[in-house]
């Protein structure tokens, strides 16, 4: 059993003998249908042109989808049955609509939408409508003649994909449709079925995503009950991650208190009771006992450190690790008698530790140190910004020899979107920070309000207005730097890439006092150009805020950036981006591009053919160079 938690959390050169993968599925009666993971090499069959093969939990059949459509087959071999007929170019069955995929399942879901009732008799599944979708292009210089991708991606204010919710029984003919209405603005979350079979849970939200509905649904005759019902002025996140107990389900939500709550609901919801109080943040449900104590990570005592607490029926939360150290994984035995976890703070490398759930008073057992001890200089600090009565926190780190008597130039690491906070008291490689060390600059990853760490209050202040608060947080964190006797005032620079390029672009451009060199990577400089589901969960849709679209636009603030050929270098901003990305287009940084030479400015760029969403292989390694060589030349003046 110990070898076994181990083999989940030790690197595999530590234990190249063991398991590499494993599901535990005792003591939970309702099944999380994103569970079903299985590479294609472990398929007896392989259908041609099979996408997203998933094996009955009985493993007797294996479902797929091909061209649209879904199909099941024996697992040893046999005649293929087709499921649905009416797949194409627009419309899928079992296999997501990009934004979808994008959003709300998840890039690990590889466009999977089907799920194996327990039983192994039903398929359910979402079909995907996309004939109503715009096609986005996305061009592929490679080969003579280059290459069109056709995405159906729905931009904010423009079109979803309609979507009905089926059940296919294997032991009849024919769909059974969910009773929604196909027509309704509206989105469906990730569904799991009951342990019997007998109810698939759906939750759903409006397009404006203040309302979240959960409903059980019949697979025999597509009937629904609502059983839960949550409203916010703002926006609601989806129900994930939750625990499956007997009569009723363990979920976090964040409506009541304005922080993460652990609540209990019924599965006939008429149940619902909450039961944690505190500044709970990050909350991560991670196992179920017998007993009933739930056992959870979450930022509680600390908002830059994970604790595993047990949640115990009587409401009682205790802490069951250090809570000086930071907890990055956490894996249960598959009769939850034991636990492994892997600890570290900034300044201890990660320790492996065994714990007894059942025996809680037993001293645990320190298993390996996987790290080499902390030494040396560089080890990041965690630095405070007081702002609008927050404590915004940061990881500073400082150059070899570091000397406050000295000045030194800055480099800051930003992301800035919602709740994505950066700032972890948890160990990271000496790569993260030794390349700044050595060339004598100071690093600082830094968080702004929409980090989650202000709780509801916090995030909300951000709804219809992208890019504000989050601005003025980071040019305090800029100007505290100014503050600094060691600091030199003019060579701060600021780095980031998604959010964090959108981010990056507008401190550059209308901050150059603060920030005076940038690097923006893959950024959104206008949200009517990024996607429904994200952008208007923030924003709400462009005919209901036109101001704050406005507002967002990056690329109108083009004339505030007075960069121009022949500058002295104080200021300049650099703009990255791949031509393949299908996440955030091109497209936005060619806008930039062009409002930019509108203003006659000065600026860098760099071009990805066919480069995704985060650069990878040769284009990974080109990106990480070109960029230590831009802050060379302009922190270091090219030292």
């Amino acid at each position: 059993m110990i070898a076994l938690l181990l083999s989940l959390l030790l690197p595999l050169q530590v234990l190249t003998d063991l398991p590499r993968e494993w599901k535990w599925t005792s003591g939970r009666d309702f099944l999380p249908v994103m569970e079903e993971k299985a590479p294609s090499e472990r398929f007896p069959v392989h259908p041609q042109g099979a996408q997203n093969l998933t094996f009955s939990p009985d493993s007797s059949l294996v479902a797929f989808t091909r061209e649209g459509n879904l199909w099941v087959v024996p697992s040893g071999g046999g005649a293929e049955r087709q499921l649905t007929f009416d797949g194409g170019k627009t419309v899928y069955n079992g296999y997501a609509s990009w934004v979808y995929y994008e959003e709300i399942f998840g890039r690990g879901s590889h466009y999977r939408a089907f799920w194996w009732s327990p039983d192994s008799r039903t398929l359910a599944f979402y079909r995907f409508d996309d004939s109503e979708v715009p096609m986005f292009p996305i061009y592929s210089p490679f080969g003579q003649d280059g290459k069109l991708v056709e995405t159906h991606y729905p931009k904010a204010g423009e079109k979803n994909p309609k979507v009905r919710i089926g059940f296919c029984d294997l032991a009849s003919e024919g769909i059974v449709w969910a009773d929604f209405d196909e027509k309704e603005d509206q989105y469906f979350g990730t569904p799991f079925w009951s342990s019997d079979s007998r109810s698939f849970f759906v939750p759903r939200e409006p397009r404006i995503q203040n309302t979240l509905d959960l409903y059980a649904v019949s697979p025999s005759d597509g009937g629904k009950k609502a059983i839960y019902h949550e409203q916010v002025p703002t926006w609601l996140d989806w129900i994930e991650g939750m625990l499956f107990g007997k009569d009723g389900l363990y979920m976090v939500r964040s409506f009541e208190t304005g922080w993460e709550q652990i609540y209990y609901l019924s599965y006939d919801g008429k149940v619902l009771r909450r039961l944690t109080e505190g500044t709970n943040w990050r909350v991560s449900l991670q196992y179920l006992d017998k007993k009933g104590n739930v056992y959870f990570t979450a930022r509680r005592d600390s908002d830059v450190r994970h604790t595993l607490y047990r949640l115990s029926p009587k409401g009682v939360v205790t802490p069951l690790t250090d809570l000086s150290l930071d907890v990055s994984r956490v894996s249960f035995s598959p009769d939850g008698s034991h636990f492994a976890v892997q600890l570290s703070s900034l300044t201890v490398p990660p320790q492996l530790w065994v714990m007894d759930t059942e025996r809680p008073g037993r001293k645990p057992r320190l298993v390996v140190d996987t790290a080499p001890k902390a030494g040396g200089e560089g080890r990041g600090q965690i630095v405070r910004l007081e702002q609008d009565g927050l404590s915004l926190p940061g990881v500073i780190y400082y150059p070899d020899g570091f000397d406050p008597a000295k000045q030194y130039p800055v480099h800051v690491d930003i992301y800035g979107g919602p709740d994505a906070p950066q700032t972890r008291d948890r160990w990271v490689s000496p790569e993260r920070y030794r390349w700044w060390a050595e060339h004598g600059i100071i690093e600082l990853i830094a968080d702004c309000r929409a980090g989650g760490h202000g709780g509801r209050k916090a995030l909300d202040a951000i709804y219809r207005r992208l890019g504000t608060v989050e601005t003025e947080d980071f040019v305090a964190w800029a100007q505290w730097l100014q503050s600094l006797p060691y600091v030199q005032a003019e060579k701060i620079g600021v780095e980031g890439f998604s959010f964090g390029g959108t981010m990056t672009a507008l401190l550059v451009m209308t901050h150059p006092e603060a920030f005076h060199y940038g690097i923006a990577g893959g950024g959104v400089y206008d949200w009517m150009l990024y996607d429904t589901h994200y952008t208007e969960r923030f924003m709400s849709t462009p005919s209901d805020n036109p101001e704050g679209y406005a507002a967002a636009r990056v690329a109108d603030k083009a004339a505030s950036y007075r960069v121009r050929p022949g500058s002295d270098g104080s200021v300049m901003l650099k703009l990255t981006h791949g031509t393949g990305d299908d996440n955030v287009h091109f497209q936005q940084t060619l806008q930039l591009v062009d409002a930019l030479q509108k203003e006659g400015a000065s600026f860098e760029l760099m071009v990805y053919p066919d480069g995704m969403h985060g650069y990878r292989g040769y284009q990974g390694k080109h990106f990480l160079e070109e960029n230590r060589a831009f802050w060379l030349k302009y922190l270091k003046d090219g030292q």
